[in-house]
């Protein structure tokens, strides 16, 4: 089966955020309480990188790392519309 690039970009999310709460020498128990979620859910964040995206910019503001996250989907060249702004449209004739 091929690599699904979800997954491996999934994976190293997860292995960063650990890495930078390590190297900041925050302990999980810190990091939770900072971030506002339950231990369990950043243990099985760290552990398998499963975790709601809402949560996941919690963990990230509290490591100080959601710079990255305004950039994940630029506007298309052209495009004309600002971010936020356009409308999906529903099926013709609707």
């Amino acid at each position: 089966m091929p690599p699904d690039p979800a997954n491996e970009v999934q994976d190293r999310i997860r292995a960063a955020a650990k890495a930078r709460r390590l190297a900041l020498n925050i302990p999980q128990a810190d990091l939770a309480r900072r971030a506002g979620v339950p231990l369990p859910t950043l243990k099985r964040f760290e552990q398998s990188g499963e975790v709601a995206l809402a949560t996941l910019l919690r963990i990230a503001g509290a490591l100080d790392a959601l710079d990255g996250f305004g950039a994940l989907f630029p506007p298309v060249a052209g495009s004309g519309t600002p971010p936020g702004r356009q409308r999906a449209r529903g099926p013709a004739g609707k």
